[in-house]
């Protein structure tokens, strides 16, 4: 947690050391503005070659400095802290020239320090409040005074002065504020959204868990049934459609002991990077078969929308437990006329299954599997969370629908690039 926690931190910084790039053009084409234009409208006279030049180092470190953010991936608090005491340097030198701390503008040193306080550690803020502070300290002793010598008209322009700079100010801080807040509503909506998801792949590590136990448990019924059913069967007194429905048990018994089997293997595994390679047309194909093996009541057809042969994919078990979740869900929804969509673009696989039931309830819509729901009568109650939390983690995304012509569709998009 430490590593993910530093590493959000230095994307912060790097996001608020490029907004004050941005902000220093506008202050810098203020400034220069101001020095041109000051002494003809106002009657006062400025060293304007020194402050001009003063602003051309400052954006030409301005210029080093946005070019290297754009470039870099991270930033760290000791950069941001530079670059406001460049800010407060610039500034206490363009207010040495221009009257010291009699200028009303001398208050611009406080924006900085806003800066710093939503932007950086305590002991960085405590610094540079300490250095705003003794910038200003030294303006009252160390300065070169402004020549005006009609004392109404000087009062009149430090009036101007400072609505200017409240004015600025006033800008400046709630801009900044409300850019800071809306980055920490993003970042807290962010955390919540990990944090749910966190709660989420405990809930179904837990299930699986329990699946693992469950599946330890039943195997001791199922070969009792599977003996009871096998002396049952070398029984020859028993009529024809007996022992063809006893076929039938005993064919079943078999696929629920693969399926324990299965479930005992695979409940909680990490996916292997060494997966079967298969093509995707004839792996979901045979999971259709399968599956019907476990429902001959059912009845579906696989249909294939793209031209070309089918991209080949890592088969990982959780993709296709979820697929059977789906299966299961729309056959419980309409047991016929089920249909089961593939196509495929360079990046992606599209799997969708349609079946012609009565449709997803909405609240099924509106969760869509992102948490537990009492289990009805069309299923998508656990099963679908566990499909939607099994897609997710192979990099994929599950949408749920009902067509404008009826039934319920889900959608399974997978890249093709975490499986091929």
């Amino acid at each position: 947690m430490p590593i993910i926690s530093h590493a959000a931190d230095s994307k912060e910084y790097l996001v608020n050391l490029r907004r004050l790039f941005a902000l220093r053009w506008a202050m810098l084409a203020l400034m220069a503005l101001c020095v041109l234009i000051a002494p003809g409208l106002l009657d006062v006279v400025l060293p304007q070659t020194a402050m001009l030049g003063i602003l051309l180092v400052a954006a030409l470190l301005n210029t080093l400095g946005h070019y290297h953010a754009r470039r870099q991936q991270t930033a760290t608090a000791n950069e941001l802290f530079s670059q406001l005491l460049i800010d407060i340097s610039t500034l206490s030198a363009l207010l040495f020239f221009s009257g010291g701390a009699t200028n009303p503008l001398v208050s611009l040193l406080l924006p900085p320090v806003a800066i710093a306080a939503l932007g950086l550690p305590r002991h960085l803020v405590m610094l540079v409040g300490l250095v705003a502070i003794v910038a200003y300290s030294v303006l009252m002793l160390f300065y070169l005074p402004l020549p005006i010598a009609d004392v109404s008209r000087a009062t009149q322009l430090h009036l101007i002065g400072m609505w200017l700079t409240f004015t600025v100010s006033a800008i400046l801080i709630g801009w900044i504020i409300l850019r800071m807040s809306q980055l920490i509503r993003a970042r807290d909506a962010e955390l919540a959204a990990a944090r749910e998801q966190a709660l989420r792949d405990e809930r179904v590590t837990a299930m699986g868990t329990l699946a693992a136990g469950a599946a330890h448990e039943l195997g001791t019924p199922l070969a009792t049934m599977s003996l009871i059913a096998g002396e049952l069967a070398i029984d020859d007194s028993l009529p024809a459609p007996v022992r063809e429905d006893l076929a039938v048990l005993r064919q079943q018994i078999v696929n629920c002991k693969e399926i324990v089997s299965g479930l005992a293997r695979r409940a909680g595994a990490a996916r292997s990077d060494q997966g079967d390679l298969q093509a995707s047309d004839r792996w979901l194909d045979r999971l259709r078969q399968k599956w019907h093996a476990l429902r001959p009541h059912t009845s579906s057809r696989m249909i294939v929308d793209s031209a070309g042969p089918a991209p080949v994919i890592v088969v990982d078990p959780r993709l296709e437990q979820a697929l059977l979740n789906l299966f299961n869900n729309a056959a419980n929804a309409c047991p016929q006329a089920l249909e089961i969509h593939l196509s495929w673009r360079p990046d992606q696989l599209d799997i969708a299954i349609r079946d012609l039931g009565p449709g997803f309830p909405a609240p099924v819509l509106e969760i869509g599997g992102r948490h537990e729901l009492p289990a009805h009568e069309g299923g998508s109650g656990v099963g679908l969370m566990l499909t939607r939390a099994a897609i997710e983690q192979l990099g994929g995304r599950l949408e749920l629908s009902n067509p404008e012509n009826g039934g319920a569709l889900a959608r399974i998009l997978l890249p093709i690039g975490e499986h091929a």
